[in-house]
């Protein structure tokens, strides 16, 4: 599959359900939001997601891409992308007259940038919340790799058998997983509790997830330095973060 097409699938299937994590810690955004119901369409060509959101409540659709209160369109998909990327890209945009909600939906677009790899938060709040979003949206798209038809992911998920592949952030609630299983794949949030994981992957609190997140360090220097601790086959938690690095690429 074309870079780009598996790109914003990352981008709709990723990065746009960890709005739901700013909505649910940022208090900012939490009050902006909480008394919102309404549907907001990103899309190019036949691609896109709806942001659903119903007073608080969050959720992404992939269906009715024509039925929103607004709707950002891109000519292509490269463009929509570098439009999620943080890059100057200007959509069409239908429902423009409803100011509020569109003032809303591009403050709440413009939170994402958090997660990229040159954004360096001082407030312990925003670095929780940059790491949080950072997993989450990493443990999905490894899957999500998986499922669009990767092949050098399709690959290595196809040799393993089941196993767990447990990130978690030591001293903080923050916690994800990937389960692959011959071909199979699946992503998940906080602590895999039925089956002990192959390979545990322990960031050293939140300064030790933003050294590795940031690249201050690379993954075997970060390991040596005590910023990440490893328990279970370190190879494959060095070619997990591989893939890691490839999906920060692609989105950034």
């Amino acid at each position: 599959m074309d870079k780009e097409l598996i790109a914003n699938r990352l981008f709709t299937h990723a990065v746009f359900p960890v709005i739901k994590v700013v909505l649910q810690d940022d208090a900012f955004y939490k009050k902006l939001f909480a008394n919102v119901k309404a549907r907001v369409v990103v899309k190019a060509e036949d691609n896109g997601a709806a942001l659903c959101f119903d007073n608080g409540d969050f959720k992404v659709e992939y269906d009715d891409l024509d039925k929103a209160d607004i709707t950002f369109s891109f000519s292509t998909i490269k463009k929509m992308n570098d439009f999620l990327r943080g890059k100057t890209v200007l959509p069409k945009i239908a429902g423009f007259t409803k100011v509020s909600l569109l003032v809303k939906t591009i403050l709440l677009l413009n939170s994402l940038k958090i997660m990229m790899p040159n954004v360096r938060p001082k407030k312990e709040e925003k670095k929780y919340l940059k790491v949080k979003m950072a997993f989450y949206m990493a443990t999905t798209s490894l899957s999500q790799l998986n499922k669009v038809g990767d092949v050098d992911m399709q690959k290595w998920v196809a040799k393993q058998p089941d196993r767990i592949y447990q990130i978690i952030v030591e001293n903080t609630d923050i916690a994800a997983y990937l389960r692959v299983k011959a071909g199979n794949s699946k992503s998940g949030r906080g602590v895999y509790k039925r089956k002990r994981p192959f390979v545990q992957m322990k960031l050293n609190g939140l300064d030790g997830a933003m050294a590795v997140l940031l690249r201050d360090v690379e993954f075997i220097q970060a390991v040596d330095q005590g910023f990440v601790r490893i328990v279970g086959a370190p190879e494959y938690a060095a070619q997990l973060n591989d893939y890691m690095m490839r999906i920060q690429a692609m989105t950034t």
